[in-house]
C-alpha cells in the first residue's frame, strides 16, 4: 500500500446503519421515564417583561417544574452565555452584554427563552406552557443593519458591538490614490437559517453523584467546560457525549440555552431530562448565519494589475454575542480576504451591529464564504468596467507558483498553489468555447443565459492538535478514538480506512469511536474543516507509536535488534527470517503474553501549518425573462484539496456544500416584518433547494499536495459552499447584464429578478 493511503473511493459503512433505522440519535437513546422539556418563548422581538406568571403552569396535570430567570438566581445559576470578543480598532473592549440562559426584564428577539416547563410528557409540558402569563411593555425595535435607532443595550451605545480592522489603512489610501482605475460595488449576503435534518436537541441525566449530558453537537469538550462554570461543578462530575447527529453544518458547533437549563432540572429533580426542538421552534431560536453587507473596492494599475484593495462591511450579530459571531466576520475574514490574487496592501474594516432579530454565527464556511463572495462578486464587476476577460483578469493577478510559499497582507500563509492550471482545467470541464453557442440559443428560446465564475480559496481552522488512541481488543477487532464528531461527513469510514491504509487491519475490523469526554480526554471536535487533516494526522503519529512498540516487542521474542524488523503497512519483516506476522496477530501475541501495554497506543499531534484548499466554480444559468425563474443547466467544480484519502466521500461534500450554496444564491431568505415577527418561520414559507433545483455536478480535481502536513491534503468539508455563492450570482449577474441590471444581489428568487428586469432597482425586501 502507499505510505497516505489508496485514494479509494470506499462507500461508507455508517450509511447501512442510517438506511435500515438503526441510527442512534439524541431522541431515539433518551432514558425510559424521562421528563420532558418545553421552551417556552417571547413572541415579541423586543420588549420589557413587566409580569411572568407561571402558578398555573406549575399546578398543571404532569409538570414538575417551571424554571424562570429567577429560579436559576435562586440555585446560583448567574453566570450568562459565553462568548468571544475581539478588541476594537483603538484598543478598547468590544461590546460584551451579558446574555442570560433565560429572559430576565427583557426580551430581545422573537423565540428568546423566557421559561421552561418539565413535565411528565410532552403533551402536558406544552399545555402547562400555554398558561403561563406574560406581560410586557413593547417597545420599538431595531432590525436594520445600521448604527442607531432604539437601543438595544446599554453597553452598546448606537447598537454597535465592535468597529474592528486589518490590514494597512495609510497604504492602502496611497494605492487608490495613484491607482488608474479604481472599482467600487456594493454587496449585501444575504441572512439564511441552517435547518438541518435533525432539530437541536438533548438530554440531560444524573448518575453516582456525576452528570451525563447527551447533545446533537460538533464535540464535547467545550460543552463540558462551560457546563462546569455555569453550573458550578467540577470537571470530573461531568460526563458529554454526541451520538449520531444529523447535521450540523457550524450551527451546532456552540452551546444553546437548553442544553444547561436540562442540566440544572435534571440535577434539581432527581430524573433524567430530555429535550428535542421543533422546527418552527428551530427557526426561530437556531443561530442564523451570513447577515453583511460590504463594500468592495479594487485598486487597478495600467496594466489592470491589483494593487490595493478595501473592504468596508456591516454586520448583523442579532440580539446578542453568540459564541463565535464577533471573530468570523472578522478575523475569519481575513484569513482569505486577498484570496487567490497577489494584492500588495488591503484594508478591512468591520462594524457589528446588534439587532433585534435572532443570534447570527457560524454557517458552513464561517466567514470565508462571505470573503470570497465579495471578492469575485468585485473582481466580476472589475473585468466589466475594465472591458477585459473576467477570467483572464484573474489569470493576470493570481500568486505565481513560484512566489509560494507566500504570506497575504493580513497575515496568512499559503503554502502551495498552482491556480492558473487549475482555472484552465474549469476551463476546458465547463466547454467555455461552446457557450456563446448556447447563449445564442437560449436568446432564441426567449430565455437569457449566463457564465457565471468564482476562483476560491480557504483556510482550515480550528485547533490544530488532536489526539488518536488505538485500543485492540480480544475479540480481534481494533477501537480507534477520535477527537473529531461526524455530522454525517463519513467519518467512520475515513478514518477506518486511513488506520487501515497505514497498518493493514482490515477496515471493517475498526471501530471509530468519537464524541464521548469520558473516553477521549480532549479534542477538538468539528469545524473549520480540519478534522481530516488534523485527526489523520493524530492517527499517524499512533501509528508511528504502535510500529515502535510492536518492533521493539518483537525483536525482543525474535532475539534481533530492533532495527532488524520492518514494517511495510501490511506485516512486519524479520531480517534473516521467514516470520512475516501482521500487526493483529502481533497484539494477539502480546495478551497471551501479558503485554497489556501493547493493546493501548495513544498519540497526539500537532498541525505545524494551515492548508488552503482552492478551487474554480462555474456556473452556467438561464433566466425566463417573463417569470424571473432561474435555472441552474449545469455546475463545474475543479478543485485542489491536495492528497485525496477517499475520492467518493470528497465528492459528497462538495456536492452538499455546492447545494447549501445554491440555496442561499438562488432561493433562502430570513425575512423579518417591521415589528421583528419571522415570515419565513417555516418550510413552507422558507425555501429550501430541491432535487430539481441543482443539475448533476462535475467535480475533479487537480491535486497539489499541501506541504503545511505529512499527509499533503487540505480539506474540503466547507469549500462547495464558499465557491458557490459568487459562481451562481455573478452567472446570474452575466445574464442580466445586457439587460440594463447591473446591481443584482442574491438570493435570485423569481420575483426579484423579475422585478429587476423590469425596473432595474429593487428595493429591500
Amino acid at each position: 500500500m502507499e505510505k497516505f493511503g489508496k485514494s479509494q473511493s470506499v462507500s461508507r459503512t455508517e450509511d447501512h446503519r442510517f438506511l435500515t433505522g438503526k441510527g442512534q440519535y439524541v431522541d431515539d437513546i433518551a432514558p425510559d421515564g424521562a421528563l420532558f422539556a418545553f421552551v417556552f418563548r417571547s413572541t415579541v422581538a423586543h420588549g420589557d417583561i413587566t409580569e411572568l406568571d407561571v402558578a398555573d403552569a406549575r399546578a398543571s396535570a404532569g409538570v414538575k417544574a417551571v424554571i424562570t430567570a429567577e429560579d436559576l438566581r435562586a440555585a446560583g445559576i448567574v453566570a450568562g452565555m459565553d462568548a468571544a470578543v475581539l478588541e476594537n480598532q483603538d484598543g478598547t473592549k468590544a461590546a460584551a452584554p451579558r446574555r442570560p440562559l433565560l429572559a430576565e426584564d427583557r426580551v430581545r428577539f422573537l423565540g428568546e427563552a423566557v421559561a421552561v416547563v418539565i413535565a411528565e410528557t410532552l403533551a402536558q409540558a406544552s399545555d402547562a406552557a400555554e398558561l403561563i402569563g406574560l406581560d410586557y411593555q413593547e417597545l420599538d425595535t431595531h432590525l436594520a443593519l445600521q448604527e442607531g435607532g432604539p437601543l438595544i443595550h446599554e453597553e452598546a451605545p448606537l447598537n454597535r458591538a465592535f468597529d474592528w480592522c486589518a490590514g494597512d489603512q495609510l497604504a492602502t489610501a496611497k494605492a487608490f490614490d495613484k491607482a488608474a482605475h479604481h472599482i467600487r460595488l456594493s454587496i449585501a449576503d444575504n441572512r439564511i437559517i441552517a435547518c438541518s435534518l435533525e432539530p437541536r436537541g438533548c438530554f440531560a441525566e444524573w448518575k453516582d453523584g456525576r452528570l451525563h449530558l447527551c447533545v446533537n453537537g460538533q464535540g464535547v469538550w467545550g460543552t463540558k467546560s462551560r457546563l462546569a462554570k455555569i453550573l458550578n461543578l467540577p470537571d470530573a462530575e461531568i460526563r458529554v457525549t454526541n451520538p449520531d447527529v444529523g447535521g450540523g453544518f457550524g450551527m451546532k458547533a456552540m452551546d444553546y440555552p437548553e442544553t444547561f437549563i436540562c442540566a440544572h432540572a435534571a440535577r434539581q429533580l432527581g430524573r433524567p431530562v430530555r429535550w428535542m426542538s421543533e422546527r418552527s421552534e428551530a427557526m426561530v431560536s437556531d443561530n442564523s448565519g451570513r447577515d453583511l453587507v460590504s463594500i468592495g473596492e479594487l485598486a487597478f494599475d495600467v496594466d489592470h494589475k491589483i494593487i490595493g484593495y478595501r473592504v468596508s462591511t456591516l454586520c448583523n450579530l442579532g440580539a446578542y454575542n453568540s459564541q463565535s459571531a464577533q471573530p468570523i466576520q472578522t478575523e475569519l475574514f481575513a484569513k482569505v480576504l486577498t484570496g487567490p490574487y497577489d494584492i500588495p496592501t488591503a484594508f478591512l474594516s468591520v462594524k457589528g451591529i446588534y439587532t433585534n432579530t435572532t443570534q447570527v454565527d457560524a454557517f458552513r464556511g464561517a466567514g470565508r464564504p462571505e470573503a470570497i463572495y465579495v471578492l469575485e462578486r468585485v473582481m466580476d464587476r472589475a473585468a466589466r468596467a475594465l472591458k477585459i476577460d473576467g477570467w483572464e483578469l484573474r489569470r493576470k493577478n493570481f500568486i505565481a507558483p513560484d512566489a509560494f510559499p507566500y504570506q497575504t497582507v493580513t497575515g496568512a500563509l499559503y503554502d502551495v498553489g498552482d491556480f492558473s492550471n487549475v482555472l484552465t482545467s474549469a476551463e476546458q470541464a465547463a466547454d467555455r468555447r461552446g457557450f456563446s453557442v448556447r447563449k445564442s440559443n437560449s436568446q432564441a428560446k426567449g430565455r437569457l443565459r449566463g457564465l457565471g465564475l468564482c476562483y476560491y480559496i480557504e483556510s482550515i481552522l480550528g485547533d490544530p492538535s488532536e489526539t488518536a488512541k488505538v485500543l485492540f481488543q480480544s475479540d480481534g477487532t481494533v477501537e480507534i478514538l477520535v477527537g473529531t464528531q461526524s455530522n454525517g461527513q463519513g467519518h467512520e469510514t475515513a478514518f477506518a480506512q486511513f488506520l487501515a491504509d497505514q497498518t493493514g487491519i482490515p477496515a471493517h475490523l475498526i471501530k471509530v469511536i468519537q464524541g464521548d469526554s469520558d473516553r477521549i480526554a480532549k479534542g477538538g471536535g468539528t469545524g473549520g474543516s480540519r478534522s481530516a487533516t488534523a485527526q489523520n494526522n493524530a492517527t499517524l503519529a499512533a501509528v508511528t507509536t504502535m510500529i515502535e512498540a510492536f518492533s521493539n516487542y518483537l525483536a525482543d521474542k525474535s532475539g534481533v535488534e530492533p532495527h532488524e524488523i520492518t514494517f511495510d503497512d501490511e506485516q512486519f519483516r524479520v531480517a534473516g527470517s521467514n516470520l512475516t506476522p501482521t500487526m493483529l496477530e502481533l497484539a494477539e501475541m502480546a495478551r497471551i503474553d501479558g503485554r497489556d501495554d501493547l493493546l493501548s497506543h495513544q498519540a497526539t499531534a500537532k498541525l505545524n501549518a494551515q492548508s488552503f484548499p482552492n478551487g474554480a466554480h462555474v456556473a452556467e444559468i438561464e433566466v425566463d425573462p417573463d417569470t424571473g425563474q432561474v435555472e441552474l443547466i449545469s455546475y463545474v467544480v475543479v478543485d485542489d484539496f491536495g492528497h485525496v484519502l477517499n475520492p467518493m466521500l470528497v465528492e459528497g461534500q462538495v456536492h452538499g456544500g455546492v447545494t447549501q450554496g445554491v440555496g442561499q444564491a438562488l432561493c433562502e431568505h430570513v425575512v423579518y416584518d417591521p415589528d421583528g415577527q419571522l415570515l419565513t418561520g417555516s418550510l413552507m414559507d422558507y425555501a429550501l433547494p430541491r432535487a430539481r433545483d441543482v443539475p448533476f455536478f462535475q467535480f475533479e480535481t487537480q491535486p497539489l499536495p499541501s506541504t503545511a502536513n505529512v499527509l499533503g491534503i487540505k480539506g474540503c468539508g466547507e469549500a462547495g459552499t464558499v465557491g458557490a455563492l459568487a459562481a451562481v450570482a455573478n452567472a446570474v449577474q452575466d445574464a442580466l447584464w445586457d439587460q440594463g441590471v447591473t446591481q443584482a444581489d442574491m438570493p435570485f428568487t423569481p420575483l426579484r429578478v423579475w422585478t429587476l428586469l423590469n425596473t432595474h432597482d429593487l428595493a429591500a425586501e
